[in-house]
C-alpha cells in the first residue's frame, strides 16, 4: 500500500466543560483549549502503526476548518505523519459536505486506506465515514476495534451492539475506528519541533468545488436542564410512594 488519508477534526478538548453562547447561538469556543477529536487520534495512532509495520509508505492527515486547524495538523505531523492538508473554510459545513470535501483529496492521492474516527465529539454525528464510502464507490467497515491487512484485503473487527463481527474489505477501502482500537502514543517535544518543518498544503474550500451550504441550518443551542436533587428512602414502601408521587408506577 501507498498511501492512508487520516482525517483529523478540530474540537473541544474533551476535558473542557463545555458552555453554550449567552445568545444561543454555538457552543463557547474563545479561550477554549481546542484538541484533535479523540476518535480521529486513534485512527491517526493505527495508520502510524500500519506504516512501522512496514505496510504503507506514506501517512497524509486532512483537516476541513479555519487556518486554527493547522494546529491539530501539526500535532499529528508530530505523531509521525509524513504530510499535512488543510482543507480551508471558515463556514460550517455539515457531514455531507465534508465528505465531498474529502473525496476531492482522496481522488488526488489515490490512497489504499482512508481512516476516521467513527464520530466527532462535538456534533456525535456518525456520518461522514459512511457518506465518504458511498460517494467513493468503495467498500467500508465502521466502529472498527481492530484491523488485518492482507495484500489487497483488510480483515476488520467490528464492535456492534451483541458483540463483536469480523467482515472482510476489498481495498481501498474507508475505515472508522472506535475507542478500543489502540492508545495513541504520547507527542514529544522533539517531535513537535520536527514537526514545523514537515509539509502542509492549504486549499481553499472553494477552488475544490465544494458548496459550503448546510443542508440543516442549526437554529438554537440550549445547555442540558440541570440535575434535579435527588430523594432518600427508606425501604421499599417509601420508593414505591415516591415513584407514584412522580407518575411512574
Amino acid at each position: 500500500m501507498d498511501k492512508i488519508l487520516v482525517g483529523l477534526k478540530r474540537v473541544v478538548d474533551y476535558n473542557v466543560r463545555v458552555r453554550v453562547k449567552t445568545d444561543g447561538s454555538g457552543v463557547e469556543t474563545d479561550g477554549v483549549k481546542m484538541s484533535i477529536n479523540p476518535f480521529d487520534e486513534i485512527a491517526l495512532e493505527e495508520a502510524l502503526r500500519i506504516k512501522e509495520r512496514g505496510a504503507a509508505t506514506e501517512v497524509i492527515v486532512v483537516s476541513i476548518g479555519s487556518a486554527e486547524s493547522q494546529q491539530q495538523l501539526r500535532t499529528g505531523l508530530a505523531m509521525g505523519a509524513d504530510r499535512a492538508i488543510l482543507i480551508q473554510t471558515d463556514d460550517s459545513i455539515d457531514a455531507l459536505s465534508r465528505a465531498r470535501a474529502l473525496l476531492e483529496i482522496a481522488n488526488r492521492e489515490d490512497p489504499g486506506l482512508i481512516i476516521l474516527g467513527k464520530q466527532a465529539i462535538d456534533d456525535d454525528n456518525n456520518q461522514t465515514g459512511q457518506m465518504l464510502a458511498a460517494l467513493w464507490g468503495r467498500p467500508q467497515a465502521t466502529s472498527a476495534s481492530k484491523v488485518e491487512l492482507d495484500g489487497t484485503h483488510a480483515r476488520v473487527t467490528r464492535e456492534v451492539d451483541i458483540g463483536l463481527e469480523i467482515i472482510d474489505v476489498d481495498l481501498p477501502a474507508v475505515l472508522t475506528v472506535d475507542l478500543r482500537m489502540n492508545e495513541p502514543r504520547y507527542v514529544k517535544l522533539p517531535d513537535i519541533m520536527k514537526a514545523k518543518k514537515k509539509p502542509l498544503e492549504e486549499v481553499p474550500l472553494a477552488d475544490i468545488g465544494i458548496d459550503p451550504s448546510p443542508s440543516l441550518k442549526e437554529t438554537l443551542f440550549e445547555p442540558p436542564a440541570e440535575r434535579q436533587k435527588g430523594v432518600m428512602v427508606d425501604d421499599a414502601q417509601g420508593l414505591l410512594a415516591a415513584l407514584k408521587d412522580k407518575g411512574l408506577v
